[in-house]
């Protein structure tokens, strides 16, 4: 009997858990509303963004077209902790933090050998169908941009 109850306790716990963490307003599959946007030309342009979280644990894949138009992919996975992790894909940065402001809120950080590069803020919209991401930054070449992109949750 002690048995049967601790399995169905474990078992309450475990989907208590997935059924938090699926109520981050940041995950899911979100594409880019390129009549919304505004994106500099010359820096990378992710037109789908993909954000999951397992056990704490987030996982962000983004497909899209880089500064030179070809096809891009990055990936990043880390927690929302403000501490550096290692993003691939991405020739403007090699590590990249993100900090949890509130629910609907995080702040970004793109580095690369350390130096900052680019910084931003993501805001998912109250009713969690879409999602601004404002970056400021200076591409690899040294030129300033500011983009704004507007994606639609999937």
């Amino acid at each position: 009997m002690k048995m049967r109850m601790i399995g169905l306790t474990l078992a309450f716990c475990f989907l208590g858990s997935a059924v938090c963490l699926a109520a981050d307003p940041q995950m899911g599959t979100w594409k880019l509303n390129e009549s919304k946007s505004k994106i500099t030309p010359g820096t990378l342009k992710n037109t789908q963004v993909v954000y999951s979280s397992m056990f704490g644990q987030v996982k962000i894949k983004a497909d899209g077209i880089d500064g030179k138009g070809k096809p891009s992919h990055t990936g990043w996975s880390g927690k929302f902790d403000g501490k550096d992790y290692p993003v691939t894909g991405d020739p403007n940065a090699d590590a990249r933090s993100y900090t949890k402001v509130n629910e609907r809120t995080l702040r970004t950080t793109n580095k690369k050998n350390g130096k900052v590069t680019v910084t931003g803020q993501i805001v998912t919209s109250a009713d969690g169908k879409s999602r601004t991401v404002t970056l400021n930054g200076t591409t690899p070449k040294g030129k300033k941009f500011k983009n704004v992109a507007v994606y639609d949750r999937q």
